[in-house]
């Protein structure tokens, strides 16, 4: 009898671990699981998202950079967000990271990590391929056929011993910029390639305005990255005289009317040599009738 209870109580304790385990397990695979994991970088400003289905549990996120150990970004510990900024942890290291996304339980601390949903991201370099955004200039008429482009680099996020660090101070040599400029009202348009910040364009049309834009351009990254946002353009203002400052539909109006006024000319030339003619012929018919 007693060896029949025995056996009866291991079978109640198997069931209830089993239970125990079927729910836990249970809850695990409930755990919603990042997806849709991309990387946004602008100006060397990182941002981490992903998308996961509404529920209570958070996220912790795991970085490692060049393939070595993992350490959690401490802005993005126990999150309710699906967005992670990395800026402070990537900064300018010229390797890539991989960041991991661990799901966790809401309310217990002691749990197999293992057991939990882990999302991978893509690997990303900042330094190789965070956007750079469009630059502001300006540009100073030197003489009638020379100018000087004044580009201010673009600020970034990242600050070092108090000082706001600029694109160039984190790409340093690596940094160009392209200048195009094309005559007001051409079609031709030409690249200047700087190494600095500033650049003298010579060889101008004197009295003739100019237009110009300026992009980054890095040439030792993939071609895919190597430009940055183009700027607006700025126009000097040049000597322009009233034709010049016709568009193209102006320029068809004005033609138009000239060969109107040509038509109206020739036709009134046209019938006073007629009428001329006429008269002339009407008084020598007079003058040899006899008298």
């Amino acid at each position: 009898m007693g060896s029949i209870l025995a056996s009866v109580g291991t079978l109640l304790w198997v069931g209830v671990w089993m239970s125990a385990f079927s729910i836990t397990t249970a809850d695990d695979n409930s755990a919603p699981k990042a997806e849709n994991v991309r990387w946004m970088s602008l100006d060397f400003t990182t941002i981490l998202t992903w998308t996961a289905q509404p529920s209570s549990h958070s996220f912790t996120v795991q970085y490692s950079i060049d393939e070595n150990d993992w350490t959690e970004s401490p802005d993005c510990i126990r999150t309710s967000e699906t967005t992670c900024d990395m800026t402070e942890q990537l900064k300018h290291y010229d390797k890539p990271c991989r960041a991991d996304i661990q799901t966790e339980h809401p309310d217990e601390v002691d749990y197999d990590v293992e057991n939990l949903p882990h999302t991978y991201s893509p690997l990303i370099n900042p330094y190789r391929e965070s956007n750079i955004s469009a630059a502001e200039f300006s540009v100073q008429q030197l003489n009638e056929t020379t100018v000087l482009v004044n580009i201010t680099d673009p600020l970034t996020a990242i600050h070092k011993r108090n000082k706001q660090l600029s694109i160039r101070d984190i790409l340093q040599k690596d940094l160009q910029y392209k200048i195009s400029y094309y005559k007001y009202q051409s079609t031709r348009k030409r690249d200047v390639e700087s190494l600095t910040s500033t650049a003298e364009i010579s060889g101008l049309d004197p009295g003739q305005s100019y237009c110009f834009m300026v992009a980054a351009y890095i040439p030792s990254r993939a071609r895919a990255n190597q430009n940055g946002a183009s700027s607006l353009e700025q126009c000097t203002e040049g000597s322009r005289g009233i034709l010049q400052e016709l568009s193209a539909g102006a320029w068809v109006g004005v033609i138009f009317l000239i060969v109107i006024i040509i038509i109206i000319l020739v036709t009134v030339i046209t019938l006073c040599c007629r009428k001329t003619n006429r008269n002339k012929s009407l008084q020598s018919t007079q003058l040899s009738a006899p008298v």
